[in-house]
């Protein structure tokens, strides 16, 4: 390493230091009980309960846009040297595209979430 990456690496880690004690000695240690509850748009909690249950459908379709966001941006490059495209190139190309397609072609994995009844 230079002298200069050691330099820019002590006074990063000097900076860090000095704003974390900061934080700690200038911060507020006396909570209120009203802020540390949780705020539901200015209603109590109902029965003690703050979280709702949520349907699987509603994480396994965020867990798809997490798969095709991700395949979006792994496209990307490609698209914008779309002339200079090696083989490799489309060789994970055509593994996303048949990934992308075998997804798309499960109906029971991109079902819409089903909305609660009797509510």
């Amino acid at each position: 390493m230079t002298a200069l990456t050691v330099l820019f690496i002590s006074e990063t880690s000097m900076m860090f230091a000095i704003l974390l004690m900061a934080n700690v000695l200038l911060a507020v240690h006396k909570p209120d009980s009203e802020k540390v509850t949780p705020y539901e748009c200015g209603f109590s909690p109902v029965y003690g309960q703050t979280r709702a249950p949520f349907s699987i459908q509603y994480y396994l379709v965020g867990i798809l846009f997490l798969i095709f966001d991700l395949e979006i941006l792994l496209f990307y490059p490609l698209a914008v040297t779309l002339y200079s495209v090696s083989t490799y190139g489309f060789v994970i190309g055509m593994f996303f595209g048949k990934g992308a397609l075998y997804f798309t072609d499960q109906r029971s994995a991109i079902r819409a979430p089903e909305t609660p009844t009797g509510q």
